[in-house]
């Protein structure tokens, strides 16, 4: 009993103490406690403000964003003008030039239908239908009436009818081919002088139009008559008369502005270029800006196409009742030639130059263009490999520079652009083509005997594996 009274007290001082001692360890962890809670609100905070701040906008570029699209838009306008600077340096500062464009005019059926009436016209201005058969020779007198088929028609229209059919045979013949180069090699001096300035040709443009002396096809038809009896042609005098090649009320305003682009005949598409270039440089985002650039270039050819569709309408509505429409649409259609020509490879070559930024860009579209190419290439590989065909060691090679080899192909490309004569929106196409397979090729050797064993390597085919394995002693031993 006494041990256990003597318990007792102990046992009651045991708690008493104890809860002393958890009194004073709750009372010295509080400050502890209220610290821990303290740094923990702290994070708290920190993680609310964090996930609900917005991320940092990347640096706006406006400046540069602003110059780069003000020389891109400089360009762009300059495009048009640049082409037709270009196509009037061409046209009417080379006479072979133009003599070759204006050479297929001869064959037309418009020109030729208008020439042989402008003829048939002059020669019956100076035919006395009066007196006509008594000046004719008394043997020749039935074999013209036959000709002229006096039977049921009008004296007028049957010689009208003769003559028109002597003209039509001289201007389908070579001769018409022949003075009509050599007419349009002369008038060209008419033009050239005309539209830069000079004034000392000898063939002047009168009435603000570009005609051709057709006196030498009259002499022509005036003998075809003769030939065949109607020798009363012989007494015809010299006649010349005027084909209308080209005409505008307004030239001195074509020949200001002509001026001008011949001057920048040169300098203006290198500028157009050289400022489209400088703008895509420039920008902040170089292949989507290069691919809005190359967009607005193609755009701005194909308004000038527009413009020229237009002007062709404008153009032939004005012309007078005297001057022949098929023959004027003949006319400039043929000398437009070679501009819509060059309209349509600038604006091939503009899509061209963007669709090849775009392929290259990270767009989900572009990234499975390139994996199906990619594919293509490793399948023709892997089939060239199960064949045995090796590329020995052009392969490292490829493999090593295609990076350069790439841009080699390119400034290729390029040059065989710029050194094309006259190249065309299939010339762009058939250039692009080449250079693909170019490509084609060397992907193809790039990708040839990566993935074929080293003859260092061991064989995985082994079966001994390949070093040390659980089982050697070295591995034993470690």
């Amino acid at each position: 009993m006494s041990e256990s009274g003597a318990t007792g007290p102990d046992a009651s001082k045991g708690p008493g103490a104890g809860g002393g001692t958890g009194a004073g360890g709750r009372g010295a962890a509080s400050p502890g406690g209220d610290d821990a809670r303290a740094e923990i609100e702290q994070l708290r905070t920190r993680i609310t403000a964090l996930e609900t701040a917005r991320p940092p906008r990347p640096p706006r570029h406006r400046t540069r964003s602003f110059f780069a699209a003000l020389l891109i838009v400089i360009g762009c306008v300059l495009v048009p003008f640049a082409i037709v600077a270009a196509w009037t340096s061409d046209e009417v500062a080379n006479t072979d030039r133009y003599v070759d464009t204006v050479a297929p005019l001869a064959s037309d059926p418009a020109i030729q239908s208008a020439a042989a009436g402008r003829v048939t016209d002059a020669v019956m201005e100076h035919i006395d239908l009066a007196n006509l058969l008594e000046g004719v020779a008394p043997a020749d007198r039935p074999r013209l009436e036959t000709a002229l088929g006096l039977l049921g028609n009008s004296l007028e229209s049957a010689v009208r009818s003769f003559v028109n059919d002597k003209a039509q045979e001289v201007i389908a013949s070579g001769t018409f081919a022949r003075i009509w180069t050599e007419a349009n090699r002369r008038v060209h001096a008419a033009v050239d002088k005309a539209l830069t300035g000079s004034s000392d040709s000898a063939v002047q443009i009168k009435n603000n139009s570009v005609s051709i002396d057709l006196g030498p096809v009259v002499d022509q038809v005036k003998q075809r008559l003769v030939d065949d009896g109607l020798t009363v042609a012989a007494k015809i005098p010299e006649v010349h008369t005027d084909f209308t090649v080209l005409r505008d009320d307004h030239i001195g305003r074509v020949k200001t502005a002509f001026q001008l682009l011949e001057i920048a005949g040169f300098w203006l598409p290198v500028l157009a270029v050289v400022l489209i270039a400088a703008g895509v440089l420039l920008a902040a985002h170089r292949r989507r800006t290069l691919v809005l650039a190359a967009l607005g270039f193609a755009v701005a050819a194909l308004v000038l196409g527009f413009a020229l569709t237009v002007f062709r309408v404008m153009y032939l509505n004005a012309l007078p009742d005297s001057v022949s429409q098929p023959a004027a649409e003949s006319v400039y259609d043929v000398l437009t030639r070679y501009l819509r020509t060059t309209v349509r490879t600038a604006a091939t070559l503009g899509v061209v130059i963007a669709l090849a930024a775009w392929l290259s860009g990270p767009g989900r579209a572009p990234t499975l263009v390139r994996g199906l190419w990619n594919s293509g290439i490793g399948a023709v590989r892997s089939t060239a490999d199960r064949a045995g065909l090796r590329t020995g060691p052009v392969g490292p090679f490829v493999r090593r520079y295609r990076t350069w080899i790439t841009w080699v192909l390119v400034a290729v490309a390029v040059i065989t652009y710029l050194l094309w004569s006259f190249p065309t929106g299939w010339v762009v196409i058939g250039i692009t083509l080449v250079w693909l397979l170019a490509m084609a090729v060397v992907e193809l050797l790039a990708a040839g005997d990566a993935d074929a064993p080293d003859a260092h390597a061991p064989d995985v085919d082994s079966p001994e594996p390949p070093g040390p394995g659980p089982a050697s002693p070295r591995s034993s031993a470690g």
